[in-house]
């Protein structure tokens, strides 16, 4: 497994953890999937808490504007390229 595919895996986790999604496995959940509306149908709320995550566990930052981190928090492939870009 690769630094990518490991990253993607440990966010597939973080999701799972920090949202208490209890009927869900690491292994459901596709890295190019949607996570908002379609794929897990995460809400506003559910972003709110997984970026709290992130910043806790990665330390990295995410800003407010809204069209980036609407590309941010598309698919765990393009969470997983945030992190390994911005993480200290």
């Amino acid at each position: 497994m690769g630094t990518t595919e490991a990253l993607e895996q440990e966010l597939k986790e973080l999701i799972i953890d920090a949202l208490a999604l209890e009927d869900i496995t690491p292994g459901e959940i596709d890295s190019e999937a949607a996570l908002f509306v379609e794929g897990l149908g995460l809400d506003s709320i559910d972003a709110l808490e997984l970026a709290m995550a992130l910043e806790e566990r990665y330390e990295v930052k995410i800003g407010d504007d809204p069209e980036m981190n609407q590309r941010i928090f598309a698919s765990v492939r393009n969470l997983a390229a945030f992190v390994e870009e911005n993480r200290v």
